[in-house]
């Protein structure tokens, strides 16, 4: 079954009416369960992949090879999956196991319910370290911060839990308690903490009102990931920023590796008035469009930052905007991902994503493995979470001049 979710980003995907169904295995033959989880991804693959010729590969052998061996446990039926696609040569079509599955669906719905935690893991002892509590989260609401050590679990000692495992522990239904064990940098003795699960929105946006070198009010909106909110959210941010005085918008995509295809055709659409926004070419090599329509949200100057991060949907709203002569676009030459996916659902609750089309932006530049240029190139310098749109930070500094010279031209004409 075709997810109705279809993600563009490290894994893009796309929306496409594609129809999987199957095909006969042969009326003598009988396959084993592990037989017949190969034989459905080898059947999504064989409808759906962009390249016919499957990378010049006999693609019913590739089948054949991967049946004939042996499958004793799910582990070497997904290790057989993977080799199978491997043959593609193509990274972006690759299986996603339940657990990297559930994952992915969570990041791209753009909510869910939990106590409103990020975390990672530290390598010894191996306990959970938040890394910070989502804004407005009942974590927020308990007062959790960031580097606090979760300790335990409702008991269970995090150092006994995988990253997915804890996270797992921690989702559930809304209006649940779940108990966390907890000790800060500067405490000694652990503390508990009962927090009720709630709907937690995951807002991709942040925003701020910035001053030009010459003392215009801009709007610096950074965009992390295209969720299924992230539309939502940047609008509301741009209409805010607007009414705070803002004469011109800069729309930071750095590092930014993608997300859904959907999010990214209506960011443009914020933006653009009319125009395409992106074109696709499946399998047969017919091509296709989105387009912009309707009233964007504001015609004020706007500059874009880009780097070597941004990638996939980033990739096809910058390409929207720089070939439309909306926006300019600052930094360093951009990741290169040309290619469409979907996502499948697989029966043993695992997923896949297949390439299902290539993309061009609206000049008809295949950017796939090359990128797309800015009008102005800087070079980026590593940075942090408080040193990013800063001084220190060249390629936003490189961005505001260029913004400041268009409000002033804005204001003049």
């Amino acid at each position: 079954m075709i997810r109705p979710l279809l993600r563009l980003s490290i894994l893009c995907l796309c929306l496409f009416g594609l129809v999987v169904g199957g095909l006969a295995a042969g009326p003598a033959l009988a396959l084993t369960e592990e037989q017949n989880l190969i034989a459905e991804v080898w059947r999504i693959v064989n409808r759906a992949y962009v390249d016919d010729s499957f990378n010049h590969q006999n693609w019913w052998f590739t089948r054949q090879r991967a049946l004939e061996r042996p499958l004793e446990s799910r582990a070497d039926t997904y290790s057989a999956i993977q080799d199978m696609l491997a043959g593609l040569d193509d990274p972006y079509t690759r299986l996603l196991p339940p657990s990297q599955y559930r994952s992915l669906q969570t990041s791209t719905a753009g909510e869910l319910t939990g106590v409103g935690l990020q975390i990672s893991k530290d390598e010894q002892p191996g306990w959970l370290r938040v890394i910070a509590p989502i804004e407005g989260s009942p974590a927020e609401q308990a007062g959790i911060q960031p580097q606090d050590v979760v300790l335990e679990i409702d008991g269970f000692a995090t150092t006994e839990l995988t990253l997915d495992e804890a996270a797992a522990r921690m989702r559930g239904q809304q209006g649940t308690t779940v108990t966390l064990q907890l000790r800060h940098s500067d405490e000694e003795t652990p503390r508990l903490v009962s927090l009720t699960r709630d709907v937690i929105t995951l807002n991709p946006v942040v925003a701020a009102l910035k001053t030009t070198p010459t003392g215009q009010q801009v709007g610096y909106l950074r965009l992390s990931q295209f969720n299924g909110n992230a539309a939502e959210k940047l609008a509301e941010a741009v209409k805010t920023l607007a009414d705070q005085g803002a004469e011109g918008y800069l729309l930071d995509l750095r590092n930014n590796p993608g997300g859904l295809l959907q999010a990214g055709i209506e960011i443009a659409r914020l933006w653009l008035p009319q125009g395409t926004i992106v074109y696709t070419v499946n399998r047969q090599g017919i091509l296709d469009s989105f387009e912009a329509f309707g009233q964007a949200i504001t015609d004020a100057p706007l500059v874009v930052l880009v780097n070597e991060g941004t990638a996939s949907a980033s990739e096809i709203l910058a390409g929207a905007l720089q070939d439309n002569g909306r926006a300019t676009l600052v930094g360093s030459t951009t990741f290169g991902k040309g290619l469409i996916q979907s996502l499948f659902d697989l029966s043993d609750g695992a997923g896949l994503a297949v390439t299902v089309a290539k993309y061009e932006t609206p000049a008809h530049h295949d950017i796939n493995k090359l990128g797309i240029t800015p009008d102005r190139m800087v070079a980026s310098v590593p940075l942090n979470r408080d040193t990013v749109a800063t001084d220190a930070d060249p390629q936003y500094k490189a961005a505001l001049e260029m913004l400041s010279q268009a409000t002033v031209v804005a204001s003049a004409s």
